[in-house]
């Protein structure tokens, strides 16, 4: 943060006030912005070489594909500059590429530990006999129904604020975790069916999971 900061606004010091004092040959403000970006771009390296904990992984991902190409380098006053320069990215396309499979593959274990804790979860308060949640007036579970959803769709909205393309293979791997998740919940909940008709709330999480589903759809 404290070198893109400093990288932005010295460049707009540059072509504001140090520019116009040379010669167009010199080509003052690429002869900058090179400086500062091979050496951004060298700590960046050695960021993502080193040892990274998984928002760290995300960060850096975000500095790479976002704050670093469209926050800085779309500065309404560099622009138009640093069009002229052709910078290139700030790590090596290997390197980043490395990057995104790490990001993903954590990501992606994430989700599916959440999903499994959250259905481990379901279970239990079937267990200690707890009357589902109501929503609008009808049962529904607040865990599966909801929670679920929304872990998937901010897994995917996290991953799409990377880049596009980092966002569509989230998504294409969460919709394999996704069947698999459902079947789990079905052989638990056909498993309630056959040996838990004396429960206290039977029909109510019966109707809970009948809402579920539609959500799920």
């Amino acid at each position: 943060l404290h070198m893109g900061k400093t990288m932005k606004e010295d460049l707009i010091v540059v072509v504001k006030y140090i520019k116009q004092l040379y010669p167009p040959e010199f080509n003052v403000f690429s002869i900058y912005a090179e400086l500062y970006h091979n050496y951004f771009a060298s700590q960046t390296k050695k960021s993502a070489e080193s040892h990274l904990e998984d928002k760290d992984v995300y960060l850096l991902l975000s500095w790479v594909h976002n704050f670093y190409p469209k926050d800085m380098r779309k500065d309404h006053i560099l622009a138009e500059e640093l069009e002229k320069v052709k910078l290139g990215s700030l790590l090596p396309s290997s390197l980043s590429k490395e990057l995104e499979k790490k990001y993903l593959e954590r990501e992606e274990a994430t989700i599916k530990n959440l999903l499994s804790r959250c259905l481990d979860k379901e279970i239990q308060r079937w267990k200690e006999e707890e009357e589902p949640e109501k929503f609008n007036g009808h049962f529904q579970s607040e865990l599966l129904g909801i929670f679920v959803i929304q872990s998937i769709y901010s897994g995917q909205k996290r991953a799409k604020d990377i880049s596009t393309a980092v966002g569509e293979e989230l998504s294409h791997r969460l919709w394999k975790e996704l069947p698999a998740f459902l079947k789990s919940y079905k052989d638990a909940f056909e498993d309630f069916k056959e040996k838990s008709k004396k429960h206290r709330y039977y029909k109510p999480i019966l109707i809970a999971s009948v809402n579920n589903c539609w959500n799920f759809r």
